[in-house]
């Protein structure tokens, strides 16, 4: 009996099998996206399902997006700084705010114990 970890039907250094064992591929157009640091990007897209390219493409590279003409490439977008919660909360309460919720909830805790 032969071992348990040998890949039947196959060889070592063998490679992919060749187009005739999978079939032919469907045809295909190639279109061109550039972004704003000068990469190309070139997706393919499927002729016979009529699939329509889009405007813009992410970059495979720099994850910028990508447009189609070279010379005018959309701008780069802009992140956010990440924001703590904290800080989200200041933005949406004031100081006067924040003093007055405290006190509230402090007259409420103090009730509940019994001061």
């Amino acid at each position: 009996m032969a071992g348990g970890s040998a890949i039947r039907g196959s060889r070592v250094g063998a490679g992919p099998m060749g187009e005739a064992e999978r079939g032919t591929t469907a045809p295909r157009f190639f279109v061109s996206y550039f972004c704003a640091n000068a990469h190309e990007t070139r997706p393919s897209f499927s002729i016979e399902s009529g699939a329509q390219a889009p405007e813009l493409w992410d970059c495979t590279r720099c994850g910028c997006p990508a447009g189609q003409d070279r010379e005018n490439p959309p701008s780069k977008h802009h992140n956010e700084p990440y924001k703590t919660h904290l800080a989200y909360v200041k933005e949406r309460r004031s100081v006067e705010d924040g003093d007055a919720l405290l006190a509230e909830a402090l007259a409420a805790l103090r009730a509940r114990r019994g001061r």
